[in-house]
């Protein structure tokens, strides 16, 4: 008898190394195709919360703003061909999770404009889609420009000049504008933006390029007390910048929440490239310190933490500037129950600012708790899979920078829905993706681009073919 027996090719022989090739090809289409599936679901979701949101505000649909939204599907799928062209190697996930929180915040702008009875050019809901389609142009630009994450290492103290200049911008006369007691804005002729939002990227660029220089010194030498080593007096000189720049922008430009993100950014980079905990400790103390001087010197920081502390207290809520937004959020949040009261059929509009600081209250009165969940983990899917993506990396520069531009985005959604739901102070940021804002949106798209440039690089690295052959 005679018997046939099928063998392995030998790790390193030139067929396991033609297969691991094949492997290599074939992994590229199928992220994408993944990609377009999701896509394509991330797409459909939003034009049935549009429908949702025309049939319970009207009783009827509208095609004119669903056509309006397919035209932004029309640039996503632009966007997908592109990443199939220079980046086919790219997370699957962050494309269809950034577009769905996109499509999400525009059908509940869309809400709220009717609920004012705007409609047209001149309502809220058509800026947000014109603002989507510009921050999508320019993620695709930043995708076809930026081949490399590793040739922003060079212009890291550009980056440095170019976020204190947006930092400085709303400070200047003329061109600073004051809305709602924050001086965070810049305002030429018609047009207006919130500078800071793009300095948090040109922030975390320097901050991983300097790092990776610096890490030595930072994370080795130093005298232990008490269990931790704490860095050499000349070593603080980074940590005392960038707090000094946070307390800036606290006592200047009268923002809690901004300043609390630089910092906040600087701390977890500064941890993960030296992993020491002393870091982090010392951070802490200094931001609180600073934070506490500024509630009792400060009033317009006083009174956020009084409306946070005492927000159903009567003289706080009836106070200017006191409780009354946050207390007016609680209650939608309330009304809307598990389930929620329905899209186009609650009142989220009784809430001040509900379309951008307050915007996860008009969602949670109208999608309830199970809606709220799901967009939260949505949140944790991007920021796990950007955090994944800069763990994985292969050189220090592309880690630091995946990690602190995960994490900017997280800790700005636990810091605008802490101050909601009453877990910390307002602060006055805005959620990112899905409230009403052009600068916030152009910002977190252009991250969302620089994440899946870091993850198709890490993905062309030789070793992952080794690993394959192995």
């Amino acid at each position: 008898m005679s018997s046939t027996s099928t063998s392995t090719p030998a790790a390193g022989s030139p067929r396991a190394f033609t297969e691991a090739i094949t492997i290599k090809l074939r992994t590229p289409a199928k992220l994408r195709n993944l990609e377009l599936v999701l896509l394509v679901f991330a797409i459909g979701i939003t034009g049935a919360a549009v429908a949702l949101v025309q049939l319970g505000a009207l009783g009827e649909i509208d095609t004119a703003f669903i056509g309006y939204g397919a035209g932004l599907g029309v640039i996503a799928m632009v966007m997908h061909t592109t990443l199939r062209i220079v980046a086919p190697d790219a997370d699957p996930f962050i494309l269809p999770i950034v577009t769905t929180l996109n499509g999400i915040g525009i059908a509940m702008i869309y809400r709220l404009d009717l609920a004012d009875g705007v409609e047209g050019w001149a309502s809220e809901s058509v800026r947000q889609m014109t603002w989507t389609a510009i921050a999508m142009i320019v993620a695709t630009v930043v995708l076809v420009v930026v081949r490399n994450h590793r040739a922003l290492a060079r212009y890291r103290y550009v980056a440095m000049f170019v976020g204190i200049v947006l930092l400085l911008l709303p400070m200047l006369p003329g061109i600073g504008v004051t809305i709602n007691g924050a001086r965070l804005w810049v305002a030429v002729g018609p047009f207006s933006f919130q500078p800071g939002e793009v300095a948090k990227i040109a922030l975390a660029v320097f901050f991983a390029g300097y790092l990776v220089t610096a890490r030595e010194s930072l994370s080795i030498v130093g005298r232990t007390f008490l269990g931790l080593r704490l860095p050499r007096g000349k070593d603080l000189g980074p940590i005392l910048i960038v707090w000094l720049a946070a307390m800036a922008v606290l006592v200047f430009q009268r923002d809690l929440g901004t300043s609390l993100l630089y910092f906040g950014l600087f701390l977890v980079m500064i941890y993960v490239a030296t992993g020491r905990l002393s870091w982090v400790l010392l951070g802490l103390g200094l931001f609180v310190g600073g934070a506490l001087i500024a509630a009792q010197s400060l009033s317009y920081v006083g009174w956020r933490v009084q409306g946070w502390l005492g927000a159903f207290d009567p003289t706080v809520y009836e106070a200017q500037g006191g409780s009354y937004q946050l207390v007016q959020g609680i209650f939608g949040l309330a009304s809307g129950g598990l389930i929620g009261t329905g899209l186009g059929q609650g009142r989220p509009d009784l809430v001040p600012l509900a379309e951008s600081d307050f915007i996860i209250a008009s969602l949670g009165e109208e999608l309830g708790l199970v809606g709220l969940f799901a967009i939260l983990a949505l949140y944790i899917l991007f920021a796990a899979r950007g955090f994944r993506i800069g763990f994985n990396g292969t050189d220090d520069f592309g880690r630091l920078l995946g990690v602190g531009l995960a994490f900017v985005l997280a800790l700005q959604v636990f810091i605008v829905i802490g101050g909601v739901t009453r877990v910390i102070p307002l602060t006055g940021l805005t959620t990112p993706f899905l409230a009403a804002g052009g600068s916030s949106l152009v910002a977190n798209w252009v991250i969302a681009a620089l994440l899946l440039r870091l993850s198709d690089t890490i993905r062309h690295q030789p070793r992952l073919i080794i690993e394959e052959d192995a």
